[in-house]
C-alpha cells in the first residue's frame, strides 16, 4: 500500500513537472535566422497560441501571425500548447537541374524544428518546421502518427500573414469560373476585398519585395489568400465539395509556406527558394527528358483557320501534319504539337467531355503513318490529351492512352483540363457536385498522371492546370504549365495589354515555368482576317518573351506559313531553351524587364528586353560576358517608328562587336521589346564587324 502511495506522489510530480515546463516553453522565444543573417524568424507561444514572425534587417516583415487547424467533428490544434522541445540545424549544397534556369543551384538554409504539445489529459503533437534562407523564408506543419489524431478532416489552415504595412500588391481573384486565367490587378494590400491566388506579390514602401506562395504541394488543396485585416492575409484552402479541405490522416505534412524577400524585384525572378524546398529528384536517369522548341497545329484553331472537330477546316489532318513536321525539319524544331487528332471534339466538347477517346484518331488522321513521317525527319510528335472536365473518362483510359503514345514515338505530352468553375465531377462520385480546380481531389489527379507519365518515359505540358510549387526538381518531367492568361487570349478576347508580360515574371513565374506560347508574326491577324483581334506587341517583343517568360518547352505558336521569308525568324531558330545561367539586368513590375541568360550548351548568351505601353531606353552593361574576349551581338530591334499599336511590325536587325566593357543603349517602343544573341566572334569578326 505504502509503495503504491508513493508510485502514485511520484507520477503526479512528474506531471507537474512536464506542466511546468510547457508553461516555461510557452513562454520562450526561439529564434533562427539566415545563413547571412540579415533574416530573423522568431517563434513564440502566446497564451498557447503558436505564432511566428519574421524581419530583415532589423525591419519587420510578417507581423506576429497565428497558426494551427480546426477540424470537423475535433477540437481544434490552435491553442492550449505548448513547446515540448525544438532543435537547429544548418544545411548546404549545390545541386544540379537536370534542365533550367541555372545549372547549380545552391540549397543554404538554417533550420528551426519546433515540437509541440498540448496541455490537456490527451494532449495531441504538432510539430512546426521553419528553413530561412538568404532570400526568404518556407515553413511547414508536421502532424506525426498519434494515439489521439488518427483520421482527420481539417476544416481550416488557421496560417496568418500579418503583413508590416499597406504594401502595393499584385493579384487575381481566386475561386473564379476561368481558373487562373485573368489579368493581374494591382492596388495596396488593403484595397483586396476578395480571396486571392498566389503567387501574391508585393513592393514595399521601404524598399522591400515580397512574394506569399507554397512549394511542394502534395495530397494538399492549394493554399489562396482571404484578407481578414486591413493588412493581415490568411490561409484560404481551396476545399472539396463539402466543404472540408483536407481529407487525411496522421502522419502527415503540409506544403511549404513561402515568403520570399528581395531588395530588388529582380532579385525574386532569380530566388530558387521554392526549387530548394522540394525534394530532390525521384526519377533517377531522366537523361529522356529533353527540353526543346516546337510548332504545331494549334493558333490556327484560335483563329479560325482550322478547327479542332472534324470537318472541311479540320487542322489535325495528315497532310497538314506532315507540312508541319517538313517544316520543324527545314528549321530545327525537334517537336510538332497535334491538337484535334482524336474523337470527342465534334459538338459541345466541354459539355460533352465524356466523349473523348485518347486512342481513337479522326478518319483523316492517320497516326502510324504521322508517327513513322516524323521519325523519317528526326522530329517527335508532341501528344495531346484534353479532358475538359472528365477526369473519371480520361482515368479510366489514362494506361491505354500513354502506351498508346509510346507505340507510336510520342514522349511528350501536353494536357488540358478546360472546365469551368466548380465542375469537376470526381470518380465514382454520385453526388452531382463538382469540384474544383484547385482542390486536394484535383492535386492528387495531376500528381497522378505526372507519376503516371514518368512510369512512361513521358514528358509533361499541363494547361489549366494546378499552380507550379517545384515539383519539377522531384519530377523533372513535369516540364512547364499554363497556369495563367497566355498568348490565345490574343485571338479571341480583348486581348492582353502590353503590361501584361511585363508582371508574370514577377508574379505567376515565380512558382515556374509558363507555357505562354510566344512567337506570333501575323500580329494584326491580316491573313486571318479577324479585324476585332490582334497582338499587343511589337514583333521585337514576341523575340525578347523567348528569354523574358522561362519554359523548357517553348513554342513558336503562329501558323508556320507566316514565319516565311522572315529574317527575324532567325532569332526563334537559334535561342536556346536551357539555361546555364540567368542575369536580370533591369526590373520594374508592370513596366519594364530585361534578362539575360547563358546557353547552357554553348558560351552564348541572350537577352530580352521588353516594356509596357510606354517606350522607353535602358542602358544594359554587358559585365556579364567574359574577360578578355570579344563577341558579336546580333540585335533585333524595334525599328524608330515602332509602336504596338500603329507600327507593330516594324524591325531593324543589325550586327555589332561588343565586350565586357560594352555599354548598350536598348530603345523600346511603346509594347515594344528587343532581343539580342551574343556570341563568341571569329577572329575575321573581330575586324570586319563594327564596334557598338
Amino acid at each position: 500500500m505504502i509503495l503504491n502511495r508513493r508510485n502514485t506522489v511520484l507520477g503526479l510530480f512528474l506531471v507537474l513537472i512536464f506542466f511546468n515546463q510547457c508553461k516555461q516553453g510557452a513562454e520562450e522565444s526561439i529564434d533562427v535566422s539566415s545563413p547571412d543573417g540579415k533574416i530573423l524568424v522568431t517563434f513564440t507561444i502566446r497564451g498557447g497560441v503558436p505564432h511566428y514572425q519574421i524581419s530583415r534587417s532589423g525591419r519587420d516583415v510578417i507581423k506576429a501571425s497565428k497558426l494551427g487547424f480546426t477540424f470537423k467533428d475535433a477540437a481544434p490544434l490552435n491553442r492550449n500548447l505548448a513547446v515540448v522541445g525544438h532543435r537547429q540545424s544548418s544545411f548546404d549544397e549545390v545541386w544540379v537541374q537536370p534542365w533550367g534556369e541555372v545549372k547549380d543551384i545552391r540549397n543554404h538554409y538554417n533550420q528551426l524544428h519546433v515540437q509541440l504539445a498540448e496541455t490537456t489529459a490527451a494532449p495531441r503533437k504538432m510539430n512546426l518546421v521553419f528553413k530561412v534562407y538568404d532570400d526568404g523564408v518556407g515553413f511547414r506543419y508536421e502532424l506525426p502518427a498519434q494515439e489521439h489524431l488518427g483520421a482527420v478532416q481539417i476544416t481550416d489552415e488557421q496560417t496568418q500573414f500579418k503583413l508590416a504595412g499597406d504594401h502595393k500588391a499584385w493579384w487575381i481573384k481566386a475561386y473564379q469560373w476561368n481558373r487562373y486565367e485573368y489579368l493581374y490587378q494591382s492596388s495596396a494590400v488593403s484595397d483586396i476585398d476578395t480571396v486571392v491566388h498566389t503567387p501574391l506579390t508585393m513592393e514595399t514602401r521601404d524598399g522591400l519585395y515580397l512574394s506569399i506562395h507554397e512549394a511542394a504541394l502534395t495530397d494538399y488543396p492549394s493554399m489562396t489568400l482571404a484578407p481578414t485585416g486591413r493588412t493581415v492575409l490568411e490561409c484560404d484552402l481551396v476545399p472539396w465539395w463539402d466543404g472540408i479541405k483536407v481529407k487525411t490522416e496522421t502522419p502527415f505534412v503540409t506544403p511549404w509556406r513561402t515568403i520570399q524577400i528581395a531588395e530588388t524585384a529582380g532579385d525574386l525572378i532569380t530566388s530558387y527558394l521554392i526549387l530548394n524546398l522540394n525534394e530532390p529528384n525521384k526519377l533517377g536517369d531522366v537523361s529522356w527528358v529533353q527540353p526543346g522548341k516546337y510548332v504545331g497545329i494549334w493558333w490556327g484553331m484560335h483563329i479560325g483557320t482550322y478547327t479542332w472537330e472534324s470537318g472541311e477546316k479540320h487542322g489535325a489532318t495528315t497532310a497538314n501534319a506532315k507540312r508541319y513536321i517538313d517544316f520543324a525539319a527545314e528549321h530545327g524544331f525537334p517537336g510538332v504539337l497535334i491538337e484535334g487528332w482524336n474523337t470527342g471534339w465534334d459538338g459541345d466538347w466541354i459539355a460533352n467531355s465524356d466523349l473523348f477517346n485518347f486512342t481513337t484518331p479522326y478518319d483523316d488522321f492517320d497516326m502510324p503513318v504521322i508517327s513513322a513521317y516524323a521519325a523519317s525527319k528526326g522530329v517527335k510528335i508532341i501528344g495531346h490529351h484534353e479532358t475538359s472536365k472528365g477526369i473519371a473518362n480520361y482515368e479510366r483510359q489514362v494506361d491505354d492512352a500513354f502506351r498508346y503514345y509510346r507505340q507510336n514515338g510520342i514522349n511528350t505530352i501536353k494536357t488540358g483540363y478546360v472546365g469551368f468553375g466548380q465542375n469537376i465531377v470526381p470518380v465514382g462520385d454520385t453526388s452531382g457536385a463538382g469540384e474544383w480546380h484547385h482542390g486536394q481531389y484535383m492535386v492528387r489527379h495531376y500528381r497522378m498522371i505526372v507519376e503516371k507519365a514518368a512510369e512512361n518515359k513521358i514528358m509533361l505540358d499541363v494547361h489549366e492546370p494546378i499552380k507550379p510549387t517545384g515539383i519539377r526538381r522531384t519530377y523533372p518531367n513535369m516540364m512547364t504549365r499554363e497556369g495563367a492568361r497566355g498568348q490565345e487570349y490574343n485571338a479571341w478576347s480583348d486581348g492582353n495589354p502590353p503590361d501584361h508580360t511585363t508582371i508574370l515574371p514577377f508574379t505567376r513565374l515565380l512558382g515556374g515555368p509558363m507555357d505562354f506560347t510566344a512567337g506570333i508574326f501575323d500580329l494584326t491577324f491580316e491573313a486571318a482576317n479577324r479585324p476585332g483581334n490582334r497582338v499587343s506587341t511589337t514583333l521585337a517583343k514576341q523575340l525578347a518573351l523567348y528569354v523574358v517568360i522561362y519554359s523548357p518547352l517553348q513554342m513558336a505558336a503562329d501558323l508556320v506559313e507566316n514565319y516565311e521569308n522572315q529574317p527575324a525568324f532567325q532569332f526563334i531558330e537559334d535561342v536556346p531553351v536551357d539555361w546555364q545561367d540567368t542575369r536580370v539586368l533591369h526590373a520594374q513590375i508592370g513596366d519594364y524587364l530585361t534578362i539575360a541568360r547563358q546557353d547552357r550548351n554553348s558560351a552564348d548568351w541572350y537577352m530580352g528586353s521588353i516594356t509596357d505601353e510606354l517606350g522607353r531606353t535602358l542602358e544594359t552593361q554587358l559585365t556579364f560576358l567574359d574577360a578578355d574576349r570579344q563577341y558579336v551581338a546580333e540585335i533585333y530591334s524595334d525599328a524608330d517608328d515602332a509602336d504596338w499599336d500603329t507600327n507593330p511590325l516594324a524591325i531593324d536587325i543589325s550586327r555589332a562587336l561588343v565586350d565586357r566593357s560594352t555599354t548598350l543603349s536598348i530603345r523600346l517602343a511603346p509594347g515594344g521589346g528587343q532581343a539580342i544573341r551574343i556570341r563568341p566572334a571569329t577572329e575575321e569578326e573581330t575586324h570586319s564587324v563594327t564596334p557598338y
